[in-house]
Formats: C-alpha cells, structure tokens, sequence
C-alpha cells in the first residue's frame, strides 16, 4: 500500500449504510462479482479500472498486489473506486503528490462511480461523490493531488470537481486539450453529411480505390477465441517491425508491455468487450486495431501499420473503416481515440472531449506552495518535456 497510508475506513450518513475505505488489489481482486458489477453500472467510459483491465497489470507486472484504492461501499456494495500512487513532483518542489494509477496503457483516469439504481435521476451521484472525495484526502494524507487525463466535461469530470468544491478543496488546470472522439450518427452517411474535413475523406476514398486495384481488400474483426489471439500476434509482430521496433519501444520489444497485451486480449470475462480490427491485402495484414469496449464507447487503445505501405495511409483507412462498421453494426455508440494533443485522428474524427490535468488541493493542508505556483510548475514541467522530445526527435 502506498507511503503513509494505513486501512482506514469513514462511516457516512447512518441511513445511507455508506463507508470510505482503502483497499489493496488483492482484497478487492478477491471479490470479482463486485468489482465487475460495479464496472457495469459505472457513469464512466472508459475501461481502464476495471477488474479485467487492472488483473492484466497486475499479471505483467505493471501494479502490485498491494496497490491501494479508495473503495465507496453501500447497501449495494460497490459504489466507487479510484486506484491511486504517490511520488515525489516537480510541481511541489520535490515533495510528494498523490496521482491516480498510471501506465503507458491508461489514457483517461476517471474513477469508477456507480449511477443508480437508488434515484432513476441520478440524484445519488453527489452523495457518492462527496464520500468519494473524503476518501481521497485520506489517500492523500491530506496533500495535493495531481491527476492527468482527466475528462472535465463530462457529467463525471464535472460532479468530481463539484464535490471537490463542497468539501473546500481548491483546484486548478496545469493542462488541457481536446480528444478526437466519434459520436454514432443515424448513418454513416449523415456522418460523412456533417464531417467538417469532407476532402479528408475523399483522399481516404481514393487511396482505398487504389489499394482495392492490387487485390482483395478486407476488414477482419476478431472478438474471442483463436481469431483474437492471431490478430494480437499479428499486431505484435506487425509494430515490431515498424519504428517502434527500430526505437525499442514497440510492445513485442518491452516484455512487461507484451505480457500486458497478450494477458489484456485473452479471451475474458465480464463488462469489458475485446476487440480486433484488421485491414488486409490478400491476406497480409496492411493494419491492426486493438480496442477494449465498456459500455456503449469503444477506446481505440492501439494502432499500427506496415510502414511499406505508408503511402497509402492504411493505418488511417482501417480508422475510416471502423467508424463505418461502427454505423453499420452499431458495435459501439461511441469511439475514443485514446489519443493525445496534437493526434493525426483530428481530421478524422470529428467530436471531441476535454481531457484536463488538474491539481488539487485537500481543504486545510499545509500549503506552502500556492496552487498558484503548482500549476505555473507544473507548466514549465510540460514545456520543458515537450522541448526535450522535439529536439530527440530532431536528432
């Protein structure tokens, strides 16, 4: 469990029977139906702290049986959790921060809030947020939070800061930007009507007419079993012999991260969907899609592509190809890029989500850093990370 924090657990309103409390994973892996239940009713859209998703980590490695959660408890059992570390940041000056749980893989730190079914209009929500937030300062033993990837505009993003607010927190955005992301249309045609980049498009549908002239062109989608377990070999292999294969940083190169992969799309059971997308030219495969679906979104989590064929962009058509299946199937009523500021996807998906870097602070900590000067740190901390990459990249 992390520095400093100890299993404590606070008692909310007597008739609600509601309690805060931190957990390990292992005692909340040791109750899947729970976990998985929770994830089912969960208000949020993403996939990553569910007990699939989070056993996957823990199975390669990427998080500790001892890692600690803030759990909500009611009546119904599992209401709310957030998993969460601690470290030293820049943006204090070198003293320590709490932070949601984090990898390369998680790309949106939403906590996972039940809605209903005690009110049908959702009027519960605040009172699980409010405990929510009380369990956090105990996480945070009373210091900041700092917490990325965080969607702001959302009815969760909102209600959580909202909560923040009631409890006498103080917050602030170090960093925002806004995500590609695909709202279902009633047709893929009404999509392409609306698309505000329509020549886009167009260059998307002449480049596929081009390849379909060498030979058969296809979409293979692999959801379980042998089908599934080809499709993220094919992607291991297929990213390995690409750049990332060349940089060191392609999944089949890190073993934890295939061992997540491989461990993530095994064949699974509970909330979270599998899914595999594949663009081939008589057969070899062009561009491979892994997604996880949690309710009606589906995150687009990784995406490569043979580089041989750059040219005609196939990464990009099975992206274009996906959003028609999307309409056609109604698979998802959502896709989420997972990607961040600056993606290749903006031309191609048309919505978009906030997804903000907010630093908070617990009421009554010791605050001898200002959120203010937190969050000019934590700017310059950004800057400094993003000048260093540029000139890697120039080099």
């Amino acid at each position: 469990m992390s520095e400093g924090i100890r299993r404590q657990e606070v008692p909310h309103r007597e008739e609600d029977a509601r309690s805060v409390s931190i957990v390990t994973y292992s005692e909340l892996a040791a109750d899947p139906a729970s976990w998985d239940a929770l994830m089912e009713r969960a208000l949020t859209t993403h996939p990553h702290y569910s007990r699939h998703v989070m056993a996957a980590h823990h199975a390669a490695g990427l998080a500790d049986a001892d890692l600690a959660f803030v759990c909500v408890r009611g009546r119904g059992g599992l209401e709310a959790l957030m998993p969460f570390r601690s470290r030293r940041d820049i943006a204090g000056l070198g003293s320590r921060v709490t932070h949601p749980f984090l990898s390369p893989f998680i790309t949106q730190t939403s906590p996972l809030v039940a809605e209903g079914p005690d009110l049908p209009d959702g009027r519960d929500l605040p009172d699980r947020l409010d405990l929510l937030v009380a369990g956090l300062r105990i996480a945070s033993g009373g210091r900041p939070w700092r917490w990325p990837l965080l969607p702001t505009g959302t009815r969760l993003g909102r209600g959580l800061l909202a909560a923040m607010d009631r409890a006498g927190w103080v917050h602030g955005a170090a960093d925002r930007f806004e995500r590609p992301i695909v709202e279902r249309r009633s047709s893929h045609s009404v999509f392409l009507g609306e698309h505000p980049h329509r020549s886009r498009m167009k260059d998307l549908r002449r480049r596929h007419r081009r390849l379909s002239k060498r030979g058969s062109l296809t979409l293979g989608i692999a959801t379980e079993g042998p089908a599934l377990a080809d499709a993220v070999a094919g992607f291991l292999r297929l990213e390995r012999a690409g750049w990332k294969g060349r940089a060191g940083t392609a999944l089949a190169c890190l073993p934890q991260h295939e061992a997540f992969a491989r461990a993530l799309f095994a064949d699974g059971s509970g909330p979270v969907g599998l899914r595999a997308d594949t663009l081939s030219l008589d057969g070899r495969a062009l561009s491979i899609s892994l997604a996880l679906l949690a309710g009606e979104t589906a995150t687009l989590l990784k995406t490569t592509y043979d580089e041989r064929e750059r040219a005609h962009a196939p990464g990009l058509l099975l992206e274009a190809l996906i959003i028609e299946e999307m309409h056609a199937t109604g698979f998802a009523g959502r896709l989420d890029s997972a990607t961040l500021a600056g993606s290749v996807l903006e031309d191609l998906y048309p919505d978009r989500e906030t997804i903000s870097e907010i630093i908070a602070v617990p009421d009554g900590a010791s605050r001898p850093i200002s959120l203010e000067r937190r969050l000019r740190l934590a700017t310059m901390e950004r800057e400094a990370k993003t000048l260093i990459k540029h000139l890697l990249g120039r080099r």
